[in-house]
């Protein structure tokens, strides 16, 4: 957290725990009603408010993400998420840590599937996918813009390699290089989990997208069904 002058937010009370609960679960159902965009989406908005790229937010750049991102919170509802998740009373928010709250870690049988396909991708073991590790094991060719002749396989390819960093881009400023470190993997997925409440229907996710219990014979997708 970075400290600063305390808003005159930072001198209130704490919520009950029961109303701050709820508006936390109500923003976490809202974020899994849009999917692995939920996070990403919200991550995003509070980078664009962080004008000074302090890693925090005031209470006013807090608002102001929360609305933009039209979640449906009164204003004394974002008032009391603000003050709960303002642990050090600084009048700011961690919003990387607020975010790793709201959505929650994997489940170990989750994260060992997330595992199984990295090192599955990761095929040289050089700990990071890139394009190379993918040629062979998915097929570009039935992507929209591939068969209208809009972008290459490759370009494809690339754009999807970087769909896993801006999921983990939104809580570092590290660069788009095309190239996925386990770090960006487990954090794409950390994400992806969030709205997916069955393990069962996680497996079978994971088992379509990356063929982890070697039952299926033909590629029938591209990256992008992830």
């Amino acid at each position: 957290m970075v400290t600063g002058k305390r808003s005159a937010l930072a001198t209130k009370p704490l919520s009950t725990p029961r109303n701050v609960d709820f508006l936390a679960n109500a923003l976490r159902q809202k974020l899994k009603t849009r999917g692995a965009s939920g996070m990403i989406g919200l991550g995003r908005n509070f980078r664009i408010q962080d004008d000074n790229r302090s890693g925090s937010l005031s209470f006013y750049e807090f608002d102001k993400a929360m609305t933009d991102f039209q979640l449906g919170f009164a204003k004394d509802e974002v008032e009391r998420l603000f003050a709960y998740f303002d642990m050090d009373r600084s009048g700011e928010v961690d919003y990387n840590e607020f975010l790793r709250v709201i959505r929650g870690p994997m489940n170990p049988a989750r994260e060992q599937l997330v595992m199984q396909a990295f090192n599955k991708l990761d095929r040289d073991g050089n700990g990071h996918i890139d394009y190379d590790d993918l040629v062979g094991l998915y097929n570009g060719e039935f992507h929209p813009d591939v068969k209208a002749g809009k972008k290459t396989e490759q370009q494809v390819l690339n754009e999807w390699l970087n769909t896993f960093q801006m999921h983990h881009n939104m809580q570092n400023s590290a660069v788009t290089d095309n190239l996925v470190t386990k770090e960006e993997f487990i954090e794409y997925y950390n994400n992806i989990s969030m709205s997916i409440d069955d393990d069962a229907y996680f497996e079978l996710m994971m088992n379509n997208a990356w063929n982890l219990d070697g039952k299926r014979v033909t590629k029938k997708g591209w990256g992008g069904e992830v």
